[in-house]
């Protein structure tokens, strides 16, 4: 099969089988084992965005149904359906409830982020999976547990895919950067694998577009791609909240958002992180964290980012404060 050749590459390089599946070797191995001795559970996927749910469950019904039985054998529902009570009694109940003539079997149902589904929903689901189990399977993947009715999570085979390891997705990016010969240096590799934080697709999205902005994806292209603040801005910014005066400060680090294009929020981010690795007094760390932490939240609550740049500098001003009598 040729891939197209204008499909993102997150579609392009979907894996087809589940042995082409680059993490929770444990999962899949497991599943592989039910799908060969014919005897598949009610599944229930669950853990962070681009960890491989629906990746597994398209393998898993590529590996159960030929081609031509795929549209028939499988329904496919996603947040964007809508899938309230009228749809789980209506579609999903006759596809259900139509035996299949000419092949044994069972049929798949996969409800792609359920966690949007209503308590209504979820709970008329519970009976139709109860009634059709002996010709349909129910595979149900979110990214919140908790969002599932607990009576639902009682049917299913619960598995956990947790964020992917570095070691798991340099190899699965190096792939796709010598299929699509990619100019990427080693920087770059840990610059999206950093910012992917586990999530395989946002590293491919992230590698994409830098490709396609830049002759070569470096660090600082990938970090300018995405808009988020550079390793030696960061530097920058804690080294003028820890040294400069409170306009210098403000105005170095207002000129640097503007200039740049940064969101506080994400500034605020890399500053606790590097927070972290700064050798201060614990009353200190602690003050200027809960601080931060104030902050953020004071931003989510869509506050003005300027009030709030004058309170992080000011927090480092008090912090300042606290180490010179520490000392005196």
């Amino acid at each position: 099969m040729s891939k197209a050749k204008n499909l993102p590459w997150v579609e392009k390089y979907r894996p087809e089988q589940l042995e082409d599946l680059i993490s929770h070797t444990d999962i899949i191995s497991t599943i592989d084992r039910f799908v060969k001795e014919d005897r598949l559970p009610h599944l229930l996927f669950y853990g962070p965005p681009g960890t491989g749910k629906t990746s597994t469950i398209l393998a898993v019904a590529k590996q159960i149904y030929s081609p031509k039985e795929f549209n028939s054998m499988v329904l496919e529902l996603n947040a964007s359906d809508d899938r309230g009570i009228g749809i789980v009694r209506g579609q999903i109940l006759n596809f259900a409830s139509t035996r299949t003539i000419f092949k044994s079997g069972f049929k798949l149902v996969i409800l792609d982020e359920a966690d949007a589904m209503t308590k209504d929903a979820q709970n008329a689901l519970r009976r139709v999976i109860e009634k059709f189990t002996e010709n349909t399977r129910f595979c149900i993947i979110c990214n919140y547990l908790s969002k599932i009715i607990p009576a639902l999570q009682s049917r299913c085979t619960r598995f956990r895919f947790g964020p992917l390891k570095t070691t798991q997705m340099v190899p699965r990016l190096q792939h796709v950067i010598s299929e699509e010969s990619v100019k990427v240096t080693e920087d770059g590799v840990k610059a999206l694998v950093t910012l992917a934080n586990g999530d395989m697709r946002r590293a491919l999205n992230i590698l994409q577009s830098t490709s396609m902005a830049y002759d070569e994806v470096n660090e600082d292209n990938v970090y300018t791609c995405v808009g988020h603040p550079l390793r030696r801005d960061v530097e920058n910014i804690v080294n003028w909240l820890l040294n400069e005066t409170f306009a210098t400060a403000y105005n170095n680090i207002l000129q640097m958002k503007t200039m740049k294009g940064l969101a506080l929020q994400d500034i605020l981010t890399e500053v606790h992180t590097y927070i972290h690795r700064v050798d201060l007094p614990h009353n200190v760390q602690i003050h200027l964290l809960v601080k931060m932490s104030d902050i953020e939240y004071r931003l989510a609550s869509g506050t003005s980012e300027r009030i709030q740049q004058s309170s992080l500098v000011a927090a480092f001003q008090s912090a300042r404060d606290l180490i010179s009598q520490a000392a005196s």
